[in-house]
């Protein structure tokens, strides 16, 4: 049985100030994510801006975050496509690397129905069946809902282990709860869910939040897990104002400028994503400091 943890990061690619991948930050903020909560980062997702890496620069990518946390944290690639054929070449050079696992993308743009979903990642999962598959559904972002059946099916194939769930649509993941196996493991893809989705038998969180407050988060579904669910629930509570600060605009643009207010060099956006405004700096400043993390 795949365990990727409870805390997993959906970690940001730093970039230097002309635009290009600064690797060796990246290097230390992995392992500093790791030494704070984090049990698994998923390397080249939405948050690490994967709509404007190169193949070249996310394989490189994997290859420093995998050497910096070795031995102490899984790693698993965003090797996720529209185009199927490219997400089996890129998912099979990952896994040539050695890494934990994939991260696949509904497929976005093209909004393919249900059966079209379900052979891509099919064809995904048997070109690479040794490397564990996480799917990905966020509809917000690629414009069609996998649904809770479509799971199901895919559920039954052996190296699919795994669903980031980003809908907020707690009756989907009842539904995708009911139609999996119990070893299939349910992730959060939102950081203000996490809580009800673990009521669910929800695994864990693939965390936005967790690059400033991993361990928290960590002790939150901890609690959760002894039963001590007020604990569990007073810490939600205590974090939401910074869920919600980190998605009053499109992810990365708040965390980078959270974590560059923490002094990271983790540099801006890559277009067409813009750095952010006056507005936004002050509401992170405002709920970080109430959170002691400034």
């Amino acid at each position: 049985m795949v365990n990727f943890g409870r805390v997993l990061t959906a970690m940001v690619t730093p970039f230097k100030d002309d635009g290009s991948v600064d690797f060796a930050i990246a290097e230390k903020l992995a392992f500093y994510l790791v030494e704070h909560g984090t049990d698994t980062l998923v390397v080249c997702g939405t948050t690490g801006e994967s709509p404007t890496l190169t193949w070249a620069e996310e394989y490189e990518l994997f290859q420093v975050v995998q050497k910096a946390v070795a031995g102490k944290a899984k790693v698993i690639a965003g090797t996720g496509s529209n185009s199927t054929q490219e997400a089996i070449a890129a998912t099979q050079k990952a896994a040539k690397l050695g890494l934990d696992g994939s991260l696949q993308v509904v497929p976005y743009y093209n909004k393919p129905p249900q059966e079209g979903l379900y052979q891509h990642f099919k064809a995904i999962a048997e070109a690479a069946p040794h490397l564990p598959m996480m799917l990905y559904n966020v509809p917000g972002r690629t414009g069609q809902n996998m649904q809770a059946e479509t799971v199901g099916r895919l559920a039954t194939i052996e190296n699919i282990v795994a669903i980031k769930e980003s809908t907020g649509n707690l009756d989907q993941a009842s539904e995708i709860q009911r139609l999996t196996p119990p070893e299939f493991a349910l992730y959060s893809g939102d950081d203000s869910i996490t809580l009800p989705l673990l009521a669910l038998g929800g695994k864990g969180v693939v965390s936005v939040a967790s690059h400033l407050v991993g361990l928290q988060l960590q002790q939150m579904i901890q609690a959760f897990e002894a039963g001590q669910h007020q604990v569990a629930t007073k810490t939600h509570l205590e974090l939401l104002p910074l869920f919600k600060a980190l998605f009053v605009t499109a992810n990365p643009i708040p965390v980078k400028a959270a974590l560059r207010l923490q002094g990271w060099s983790v540099g801006s956006t890559r277009p067409p994503l813009a750095d952010s405004s006056t507005d936004l700096t002050k509401i992170l400043t405002s709920v970080m400091t109430q959170l002691s993390l400034l």
